[in-house]
């Protein structure tokens, strides 16, 4: 009698441009068991950055790519797919790579390419998000994560925590009290991709089945 194979693992490829603490908690949560995955790369636009550090610590392959070396947006994003289909991943997640990605990026892995911004999105789409909130006086900040689509930080909502601002933050204050934020609902997202629970289908982000709401799921630190 033979024994049945047992099934492979979801293969995900990340890409980082700096230190990679989101990195880190996804890693974590696959070590733990939590996550079923086999993180088969870590790509970097940026070489020596903290982010390639961690992963080559617990033997994940690395690869630095430096955008500067190509002659243009297009032509990088290329190199970069190229080097990503040598794994042929599952999902490709983005965890602090600081680059605009070109349509035919994004259409390569459009259902299977996660993002994780550090605002409540739709407000406050691309850079200094925490002092953009700041200077309008919000009560409540936050990080979203969401699938990739060719709308910078556009993409169909997966999941946001809530995050309160407080009397007297600074932009430090406000960024540290998201980021903890950021290290749990990124691997909860990544979790429910990889169990097949979360899927993007013609425009329509769906849990075990069901459309999300157009807000995504919420989860609320204010209490």
């Amino acid at each position: 009698m033979v024994a049945a194979s047992q099934p492979t693992p979801p293969r995900i490829v990340v890409l980082i441009s700096g230190s990679g603490s989101n990195l880190q908690a996804i890693i974590d949560n696959v070590a733990n068991g939590e996550i079923e995955a086999d993180i088969c790369a870590v790509i970097s636009n940026v070489a020596g950055v903290k982010g390639l550090q961690r992963a080559e610590a617990v033997g994940i392959n690395t690869h630095a790519l430096n955008h500067k070396e190509y002659e243009s947006r297009e032509a990088f994003d290329v190199a970069m797919m190229r080097q990503i289909d040598d794994y042929q991943p599952d999902l490709v997640v983005l965890a602090g790579f600081m680059r605009i990605l070109t349509s035919d990026f994004v259409r390569r892995y459009e259902g299977r390419m996660l993002n994780i911004h550090p605002s409540l999105l739709p407000k406050y789409r691309g850079l200094h998000t925490h002092r953009r909130a700041l200077e309008a006086g919000d009560q409540e900040h936050g990080v979203t994560v969401h699938f990739v689509t060719e709308e910078l930080d556009g993409g169909p909502l997966v999941i946001q925590a809530i995050v309160p601002v407080q009397t007297g933050d600074s932009e430090d204050d406000l960024a540290g009290r998201v980021l903890k934020q950021e290290h749990i609902i990124y691997p909860m997202a990544v979790k429910w991709f990889t169990e097949g629970r979360l899927s993007f289908n013609g425009g329509q982000v769906a849990m075990d089945g069901q459309p999300l709401p157009e807000g995504g799921l919420q989860l609320d630190t204010r209490e």
